[in-house]
C-alpha cells in the first residue's frame, strides 16, 4: 500500500527529503529541477509532492495526501481537520510582534498592524485587549512601518537580521514554530499498517 504524501515547497521541503533520505527513503527521480508532479520512493512504499504551505492541510485533510509536513504558523493560520502527531522541529522559528525599538502600543488606543498572518495576528491582539485595525502584506512585511504604513508587525522571525538590517526589533513573541507532520484522520485508521512504520521512522529520526 503506497502512502502520500504532501510537503511543503521550500525549506520545510528540502529539511524533510534530508530527514527522509536518513530515515532510508530513496526517490530516484527527484530533483529540484524536475517538472515531475509526484515523486515516488524506490520500494514504491511511500511518494510526495509539492504544495504551497497553505495547501498541506487541505490536501491531507480532503483525503488527496495521507500524511504532509508543514510549519505550525501555516497551521494556525489555516486550520484542517487532521491529526497532528509530531513535532519534527525542522524550520524551528518564532511570530513575533515587531517594530522600531522606541514603539508604544498604547492599550485602549487603536493601533495597525501589518502581517501575512492576520488570523494570528486578530487571536493575539484580542488577546491581550488590544485594539487594533490589520493589514494584510504578502511581500515584504518589514517595509511597512518603514514606509508609516502600519504601527508593528506581526512576522516570523529566525535569526532576526532582516529586522535589525531594517532598524526593527522584536517587541513580543507569540509562539514558537517548527513544522510537524499531519495525518489524514480516515488514513490513520484505514492505513495505519502503513503509516505507523512512517510515523515511528520520522519519532526516530528526531530523537
Amino acid at each position: 500500500m503506497k502512502i502520500k504524501m504532501a510537503l511543503a515547497k521550500g525549506r520545510v521541503a528540502e529539511k524533510a527529503l534530508e530527514t527522509l533520505t536518513a530515515m532510508g527513503y530513496v526517490f530516484p527521480d527527484y530533483s529540484p529541477k524536475s517538472r515531475k508532479l509526484v515523486f515516488t520512493d524506490s520500494t514504491e512504499s511511500l511518494s510526495f509532492f509539492l504544495v504551497k504551505s497553505p495547501d498541506v492541510g487541505t490536501y491531507v485533510e480532503k483525503g488527496a495526501a495521507d500524511i504532509g509536513i508543514v510549519g505550525r504558523d501555516v497551521l494556525v493560520e489555516h486550520p484542517a481537520d487532521v491529526y497532528e502527531l509530531l513535532n519534527l522541529d525542522i524550520g524551528k522559528c518564532k511570530m513575533c510582534v515587531a517594530g522600531f525599538p522606541d514603539t508604544e502600543i498604547v492599550y485602549n488606543k487603536k493601533i495597525t498592524v501589518g502581517t501575512k498572518y492576520p488570523r494570528i495576528a486578530k487571536d493575539y491582539f484580542n488577546a491581550v485587549d488590544q485594539p487594533a485595525d490589520f493589514i494584510t502584506i504578502n511581500g515584504s512585511v518589514e517595509l511597512a512601518p518603514i514606509l508609516g504604513l502600519c504601527d508593528c508587525i506581526v512576522d516570523i522571525v529566525e535569526s532576526g537580521n532582516t529586522l535589525k538590517e531594517n532598524g526593527l526589533v522584536v517587541l513580543k513573541e507569540i509562539l514558537p514554530i517548527s513544522s510537524r507532520l499531519i495525518v489524514n484522520r480516515v488514513s490513520l485508521k484505514t492505513k495505519s499498517a502503513a503509516i505507523d512504520p512512517i510515523i515511528e521512522r520520522f519519532r526516530s529520526a528526531g530523537s
